[in-house]
């Protein structure tokens, strides 16, 4: 039987949908009106005979039958990419514009200092970093890779496990003076607890403590809640409550003795850091020399 090249032109159109989430942003990637793409999958969906994606005012839906096309299809579609790539010569050659949503605490702590060996590395590109929530549409704002604290939710974004950081329950020697040192987390009850906002679920963290096999989840109460890390870090110096932090965001004032981790025999509850980016197919030489940079400097930082 005869290759199809519209089959394929259909299946990377349909890709691309899926991929991106909607007909008019994969027009944008794809150099199409919406219309236009709406089109190729219909036309996709009348040469092999069945519906491939439920379509809305508000929402597309892939089918059973679409589901299973898209898993089959997007390995040999990521094999194509790698093919022409090599074939051009563009891996290993990182250049162009990279646009990077990156969290505050990482950009910060990690990654601003080792910035100019990044650049060294990779003359050729240029970077633009924006600071964004962890969450958001990265295919909206125009984003080609994203590191992003907290689990990732199942989607078509494929993420990448950077380091996993332990959480620290910390508080200031005046905060402390005043009120007390917990001696046990359940001892946590009464006293003033600064919440931090986690951006997925729209509500404060959980406090959690962990240690082998053993986890004990704590009611913490406190009339405040952040969603800016280095405001809250402040306010407890400050002397404002007990907090929850990452541990390298605070390696610094530990070592100074303006903050004291409460619970250093509960070292097991850890928080995840993830590279973030909106296609799980071949990404570009540039994205994957962000990543293995990020991968690189993150190291290090595991405890």
């Amino acid at each position: 039987m005869a290759f199809d090249s519209r089959l394929l032109a259909g299946v990377s159109v349909l890709a691309s949908v899926v991929e991106s989430g909607s007909f008019t942003r994969a027009g944008a990637i794809l150099g199409l009106t919406a219309s236009g793409v709406s089109r190729s999958v219909s036309r996709l969906e009348e040469r092999i005979g069945v519906r491939l994606l439920d379509r809305s005012t508000r929402s597309l839906r892939l089918t059973n039958e679409g589901a299973r096309l898209y898993e089959l299809a997007a390995p040999h579609l990521s094999g194509i990419e790698e093919a022409a790539s090599l074939a051009a010569g563009a891996v290993g050659q990182a250049q162009g514009l990279l646009r990077a949503s990156v969290n505050p605490i990482f950009a910060r702590n990690v990654l601003a200092p080792r910035l100019p060996e990044f650049a060294a590395r990779h003359p050729a590109l240029r970077l633009i970093l924006v600071q964004q929530p962890d969450a958001g549409d990265l295919v909206a704002e125009g984003v080609d890779v994203a590191i992003r604290f907290g689990p990732q939710p199942d989607s078509t974004l494929s993420s990448r496990l950077l380091l996993e950081t332990r959480v620290l329950t910390v508080a200031s020697p005046a905060y402390l003076a005043a009120m007390g040192r917990p001696e046990t987390p359940m001892d946590l009850t009464g006293h003033e607890c600064i919440q931090f906002m986690d951006p997925q679920r729209g509500r404060p963290f959980e406090w959690e403590f962990r240690r082998s096999h053993e986890t004990v989840m704590v009611k913490a109460g406190g009339r405040f809640t952040f969603t800016d890390a280095d405001m809250m870090v402040e306010a407890c110096l400050a002397g404002l409550g007990i907090a929850q932090v990452l541990a390298f965001a605070v390696g610094g004032h530990l070592a100074a003795g303006a903050l004291v981790e409460l619970f250093p025999n509960w070292p097991d509850e850890t928080f995840p850091l993830y590279a973030v980016r909106p296609s799980r197919r071949l990404s570009p030489a540039k994205v994957e020399a962000f990543l293995a940079f990020c991968e690189e400097i993150a190291t290090p930082q595991t405890p």
